[in-house]
Formats: C-alpha cells, sequence, structure tokens
C-alpha cells in the first residue's frame, strides 16, 4: 500500500462535498471537499506500489483545467490513468455543478 501528497495552486473555493466511485477492484473512490486554504491537497492511498510519477502526471493534467481549492482524497484499489481523470471529473461535476472541471464553459 502507497500513500503518496501531492498540492497545487487553486483560484476559487470550492463550498460542497462529493463522493464518487467505490474501491473495489480496478476502480477507486474520490472524496472532494472544501479547503481551508486557497490550495488543493491530494492524498492518494493505492494498493499498487510504484506509479507516484503516473499519479503526478494524471493529477498535473487534471488541475491545468481545475482550479477549485479542494481537499481530495482517492483510495485506489488498482484503476487505469482514465478512470482516475474520469472520477475527479465527475467528483469536480458534483460538488460544483456540470461543468466545473472545464472553465470554459461554466455559465
Amino acid at each position: 500500500m502507497e500513500h503518496l501528497t501531492f498540492d497545487y495552486p487553486a483560484q476559487r473555493a470550492v463550498t460542497a462535498r462529493a463522493h464518487v466511485g467505490v474501491v473495489g477492484s480496478g476502480d477507486l473512490e474520490v472524496l472532494l471537499s472544501p479547503a481551508t486554504s486557497m490550495s488543493a491537497s491530494v492524498i492518494v492511498r493505492t494498493s499498487v506500489d510504484g506509479y507516484s510519477h503516473i499519479w503526478k502526471s494524471v493529477l498535473d493534467r487534471f488541475f491545468t483545467r481545475y482550479d477549485g481549492a479542494a481537499q481530495i482524497e482517492i483510495n485506489d484499489f488498482g484503476a487505469t490513468p482514465g478512470v482516475v481523470a474520469l472520477r475527479l471529473a465527475e467528483a469536480a461535476e458534483a460538488a460544483e455543478g456540470t461543468h466545473a472541471a472545464d472553465p470554459e464553459q461554466r455559465p
């Protein structure tokens, strides 16, 4: 079991919580909640060791589009990078509305 942490700058406050996905074979759970500061912090708990560089790449890409100040917990059980990106987008949408992960499409 590996435990990773990442931090990203944020531009706006997140006011709601979200919970998407399940911890199970090939999937993961994302818990998103408002941050106490204007930054985003991510804690990853994964059953697959040695892939911190992949996690960093997926999260770096997500945070080029998402600017919310959130605390994100990811509980992984072998999800692929595509599933990780999907669950992160779902959590952002659940917490903030349909187009939260794409700033250009916000009303």
